[in-house]
């Protein structure tokens, strides 16, 4: 039976972090708070999850969900060839609203989909979900709603959309931000290319400049 847990409630708190503990486990999905909008989240290194992740959503192979990490250090555990402006954005917005594709770690044991050899990366600004992630490790999570429907800023905006197929829905109240992260593409720019924007969301391009310096910023 799904259950929405108040993480404002202690008892509501310890107990839903370790059903999604135990859901995670399982291969299941979870739905948990974010800094930026309500996300659904599986275990990374679990195929069986992922594909449930990408079919509880929705959607095809074609679009692999980021990974939230508990902390900058783990970038390199699962990203490789980084660029120092990675390193740079990293320290400037994490944790925060931004996410990088990178290259992946090739020695990596996962499947998240049509990936091409990269993963997209974000440590997120909230503690509950933070403190998941140092527990579990990193987490497959996609915004919490089905295809072409708006993201969740709510737990019960995410209830509204999955209902019982997700056993777990950890509310963290109203999503602070209420928009989803920026999205830039960085694994061209040890080749000499731009930085890709892929999807503008909560962090402005104003603050991503003032950090990059001369690195070309491309905007799709």
């Amino acid at each position: 039976m799904q259950r929405v847990y108040d993480c404002s409630v202690d008892t509501d708190l310890l107990t839903g972090f370790r059903q999604a503990k135990v859901a995670l486990q399982r291969h299941e999905v979870v739905v948990i708070p974010t800094d930026t909008v309500y996300g659904i989240a599986v275990d990374a290194f679990s195929p069986k999850a992922v594909e449930l992740l990408l079919k509880t959503k929705g959607r095809e192979r074609s679009v692999p969900p980021p990974v939230l990490i508990p902390k900058v250090e783990t970038l390199s555990a699962l990203a490789t060839d980084l660029p120092l402006v990675a390193s740079k954005l990293a320290a400037a917005f994490w944790p925060g609203a931004l996410t990088m594709v990178l290259r992946a770690q090739p020695s990596l044991d996962w499947d998240l989909g049509e990936t091409r050899g990269t993963v997209a990366l974000r440590v997120p600004d909230h503690k509950i979900t933070l403190a998941l992630l140092e527990d579990v490790g990193p987490l497959a999570v996609s915004s919490a709603n089905t295809t072409g429907n708006p993201a969740a800023v709510t737990a019960q905006q995410a209830f509204d959309y999955f209902g019982d197929k997700v056993p777990v829905y950890l509310d963290g109240g109203g999503s602070p931000k209420g928009e989803a992260s920026t999205i830039l593409d960085l694994t061209q720019v040890r080749d000499g290319e731009a930085i890709r924007v892929l999807r503008m969301g909560a962090l402005s391009l104003e603050r991503i400049r003032s950090v990059i310096g001369d690195v070309e910023l491309e905007v799709d």
